[in-house]
């Protein structure tokens, strides 16, 4: 502090201290807790409980307690949330909000290679550090509900709920209630269905004459969590599975740049695909952003079409042994006629049975790819095709590649011989895995189709200006499309594919049906540093999960946390987990309700995905050692409303969910949707009341900052770079220790070299002025650029808040027990029912703007009203709580301001008395005039006419025209010759 700033200045030291104190005393009193109707905690006779008051859930998006702690970008969710909490609770409710930790990842065990130190003690420093900084920036959260993913505790019961998943199935039949069939159940009722006959065996025979392995098998058929040899992601050079998430577009992992290849693995999957269709129709009774709804229906992928099947001889060496069904999911049924080759996906199981030992004779040389043979041919494409992403191998800007498997199939509608390719573009994640390629009607088609000398059919009638070397997707009448049966020439699309449907159907060759890009979820990760799952497999191979009172299973100690590696472009490797070199553990004896019996342990891990599906529902009854959450507890909290969402569809029920959750639009699909899936599940089951996880969802924009580039366009330290402004008003110029650097916008992050820190802010201005900042920085899902200079616009609207309360020479309170004048009085009502419906609708930002204007107006008043100020005060504290609370204290307030409630604006001070009137001639202003509110146009005529600068104008002359748009406009329009 220098010499002439005053003794008792709002500076970033005083606000440390202030702060520092305010966050004691919460502590001290536990400021922010919430009350439960029942359960451990149950508090009934709380007056918050009161069904008058209200409640609601508030949530961020878990975070993951990165080593580095958080740089400024972090926090713009968690004080947003923070603000609408504090202002909620001023207006009576009973709030929950808290913040935990998703603990379990990749990073910590990453890290714990490397070291050699056990990843629960880098995590756990790591939350101490996020701790600190929470802390620091005031963050209300309720700290008893407060857990994290690796807590034993918390993990028991992920590990039941999966195991309660995996003894459920999903009855399509059965109806549910509200309406609609299909909802999960017990497994054991699916076994009675069995044991009456009720439900026959798939093999016909009774199921007491099946034996227990056999049951087994057959109820894995159905089970929501089940054992499935199915294609992964394997990167032989991570030694783990990996997700489609974590593969670039060059078919590498993101982490480490490994190859990886497509294999098929046994490994536990989730049936989440039960759940499409509730999955799509549910998100209409949301309030999302639309375009998270948008992505969430195109990572589900429903589409409505027509299965059709394609005889394909099966080959034994050269000779035919039958045939086979290639199944095909379309779209377009109507383009069936225009079919002229068909594409497999290189993992299509029915490789293995249809590509023929030698080539058929005059087979194109081009369609061979200098292969000997076909199956030479598939292997080598099986294997290039391996090591491409989805992405890669599905962009419109690659060309296409394909080869022949030497087989051909038979165009059910018109008996011709199709040849059938393998080729990458096809996915076995989307519909069956095969196509009908027609290639008059798909630009895709048409291309491979050009590439190697296949034939083209239009189908559809192309429009008159449509360029003839290219495929017509549009509108039109079929063409081309008739057999003996049936014709669908002249047709328009919908017509012609009710006809060709019906048609197959005759036929036995297809049906319409539904089908969805949505593949069910891999859930095996073969890491160390996630959590085990409770399940143990018996001498014949068969799964059981361990007994809830045996729950947690813990993670043993072991003397290596990575998984076995592989040369990189070792396809033929196999996961080796790190949990399997804990010999002691893996193998177990147990009693799991059949006597002591030899278990081998599963060594997988579940995903990182895991503890964050259902940690929502923990928040709400922490302490609870029965069950995740009591059934009361969840129905007060987050159990269907009255009403429903803004925007749902006519009748629709509230689905309930979390009042508000705020997080990154990066989780809009795989978090979010594999919570609801497990919410689903648990809801079908009984065990929660409402349908939907998250009610109301908001995606906070990014905070970017400036990168600077040197030569070579590496990034040099953001903070060092020197800004040269021209004097002749021309762009600025950037160096960086004397040399040239450019400016560009960026992400925020250590590897650009231009981390902002909370902990900076907080020790150059205080964490106030940083919460101002940050929430007056432009609307909450709006991207944001960082400006370290600016933060002072921020610091100079708290430091004169707090001149108008104390005085910086004396530190005395310098407010006066006098009434406001009429005009301060008016304008602090309206300040009052802005900020309140800007918090409201957690338009933060101009809720700030709004109360900088209040406060600057009455800074220039002689002595500051109490009645003025103290509602200022109150305003303000959401947003600057530690400053809300001293300023509040200061004024003679024992009890903390957090529950104090929220002014209220006198309706009768909202309307504004007088309004200033512009007068125009011939569209120019001429003169103001200021007139009642509520004048009425024949008055305000008058008056405007009446004035004596509009008489000068008009001469005495009567106007022609005079438009009047009351109370704050009048037009008038001079007779000819009477005005200048």
């Amino acid at each position: 502090m220098s010499e002439d700033t005053p003794p008792h200045r709002y500076t970033a030291a005083l606000a440390g201290q202030i702060e520092a104190r305010w966050q004691d005393r919460w502590d001290v009193e536990g400021t922010f807790s919430s009350a439960n109707p029942a359960g451990p905690w149950a508090q009934p006779d709380d007056p918050r409980l009161a069904p008058e008051r209200g409640h609601l859930m508030i949530m961020d998006m878990f975070p993951y307690p990165s080593g580095t702690g958080m740089h400024v970008g972090h926090p713009l969710g968690y004080v947003a949330t923070d603000v609408y909490a504090r202002f909620q609770r001023t207006t009576g409710k009973n709030v929950l909000h808290t913040m935990g930790f998703d603990a379990f990842g990749l990073p910590a065990e990453q890290y714990a290679v490397q070291t050699g130190q056990h990843p629960r003690a880098t995590t756990e420093a790591n939350i101490e550090t996020y701790l600190r900084q929470w802390r620091q920036l005031g963050l209300g959260h309720e700290q008893r509900r407060r857990f994290a993913t690796i807590d034993p505790d918390y993990y028991r019961w992920t590990q039941w709920i999966f195991s309660t998943i995996y003894h459920s199935w999903y009855d399509v039949d059965a109806p549910r209630e509200g309406g609609g069939t299909g909802r999960a159940r017990p497994i054991a009722e699916l076994v009675e269905q069995f044991e009456s006959g009720e439900r026959v065996t798939p093999g016909g025979q009774p199921w007491a004459e099946l034996s227990r392995v056999e049951q087994a098998a057959v109820l894995e058929e159905h089970r929501l969590a089940y054992v499935s040899s199915a294609p992964v992601n394997w990167s032989p050079g991570l030694g783990t599975v990996v997700s489609n998430e974590e593969v670039t577009n060059e078919g590498l992992t993101e982490r480490g740049d490994f190859p990886v290849f497509r294999r098929n693995l046994s490994q536990w999957m989730m049936r989440i695909t039960a759940y499409a269709d509730r999955l799509v129709d549910d998100l209409d009774r949301l309030d999302w952003p639309e375009r998270v709804k948008a992505m969430q229906r195109n990572w589900i992928g429903r589409s409505t079409g027509a299965r059709v099947r394609f005889a394909t001889p099966v080959v034994q060496g050269s000779v035919a042994q039958g045939a086979v069904d290639i199944g095909v999911f379309t779209t377009r049924p109507d383009t069936l006629f225009g079919a002229t080759f068909m594409v497999l996906a290189p993992e299509h199981p029915l490789l293995e049975q249809i590509v023929p030992a030698a080539w058929p004779d005059g087979t194109d040389p081009l369609w061979r790819q200098g292969a000997d043979d076909p199956r030479a041919a598939v292997t080598a494409y099986q294997r290039a095709a391996s090591t491409k992403s989805d992405l890669e191998r599905q962009a419109d800007t690659r060309t296409k590649s394909g080869v022949f498997t030497g087989a051909f199939a038979t165009n059910p509608v018109n008996g011709q011989q199709i040849p059938v390719f393998v080729a990458d573009y096809v996915l076995m994640g989307y519909g069956t895995g095969a196509i009908m390629a027609v290639p008059g009607q798909d630009q895709r088609d048409w291309d491979f189709a050009t590439a190697y000398g296949l034939p083209i059919l239009r189908t559809v009638q192309p429009s008159d200006d449509h360029p003839g070397d290219q495929a017509y997707v549009g509108e039109g009448p079929a063409i081309n499309s008739a057999n003996d049966d049936v014709s669908l020439d002249g047709l328009e699309i919908v017509e012609a594919k009710e006809a060709i449907v019906a048609w197959l159907g005759e036929q036995g060759r297809g049906e319409a049906t539904i089908t969805y890009r949505l593949r069910d979820w891999l859930f095996s990760r073969q890491r160390y540093w996630g959590e085990p799952f409770p399940v143990v497999w018996d001498a014949d191979g068969v799964a059981h999960t361990v007994p809830d009172e045996m729950l947690p299973v813990q993670l043993p100690e072991v003397p290596d946390y990575s998984p076995r590696t592989f040369d990189p472009d070792d396809a033929d490797s196999n996961p080796e987990a790190p949990l399997a070199r804990a010999t002691d553990w893996v193998e177990v004896e147990l009693d799991i309700g059949d006597g002591l019996q030899t278990y081998r342990r599963d060594t997988n891990t579940m995903p990182n995905w895991a503890g964050s599906c259902w940690y929502y529902l923990r928040y709400l009854d922490p302490d609870n050692k029965q069950a995740p959450v009591d059934p009361e507890v969840e129905r007060y909290w987050i159990g269907p409303r009255d009403e429903p969402v803004a925007g749902a569809p006519e009748g629709a029920k509230d689905p309930g969910g979390v009042d508000l959750y705020i997080g990154g639009v990066e989780h809009a699909v795989l978090h979010l949707l594999y919570s609801r899936f497990w919410h689903k599940v648990l809801h079908d089951l009984g065990y929660v009341s409402s349908e939907e996880p998250f009610r109301r969802l908001i995606n906070q924009g990014m905070i970017e900052a400036y990168v600077y580039r040197d030569s070579r366009g590496q990034p040099v330290p953001a903070d060092e770079v020197a800004e040269h402004t021209d004097p002749a008003g021309g762009a600025s110029t950037y160096t960086w220790q004397g040399r040239p650097v450019t400016q560009e916008h960026g992400k925020m992050g250590k590897s650009l070299k231009n981390v902002v820190t909370p902990d900076d802010m907080c020790e150059q201005y205080g964490a106030d002025t940083f919460r101002v900042y940050e929430m007056s920085m432009g609307p909450l899902e709006q991207y944001r650029p960082w400006e370290t200079r600016a933060v002072v616009g921020s610091q100079r609207f708290l430091q004169r808040l707090w001149r108008n309360v104390v005085d910086e020479d004396t530190g005395e309170v310098r407010v006066v027990d006098e009434p406001m004048d009429a005009e301060t009085e008016r304008a602090l009502h309206r300040t009052i029912a802005g900020v309140r419906a800007d918090y409201e609708g957690i338009r933060f930002n101009t809720a700030i703007a709004k109360m900088i204007e209040l406060n600057n107006a009455l800074t220039k008043l002689a002595a500051v009203p109490r009645k003025a100020i103290e509602p200022l005060v109150q305003m303000v504290a959401p947003v600057a709580p530690h400053l809300g609370e001293e300023l509040w204290a200061r004024l003679g307030h024992a009890e903390s301001l957090a529950f104090a409630t929220f002014p209220l604006a006198d309706p009768a001070l909202l309307v504004q008395d007088t309004v200033t009137c512009v007068v125009q001639v011939k569209g120019k202003v001429r003169d103001r005039i200021e007139v009642p509110a509520d004048i009425a146009e024949t008055d305000l005529r008058e008056r405007a006419l009446a004035t004596s600068r509009i008489r000068d104008i008009l001469g005495g002359s009567e106007p022609r025209t005079v438009i009047v748009r009351a109370p704050k406009l009048v037009n008038i329009v001079p007779a000819a010759g009477s005005a200048p």
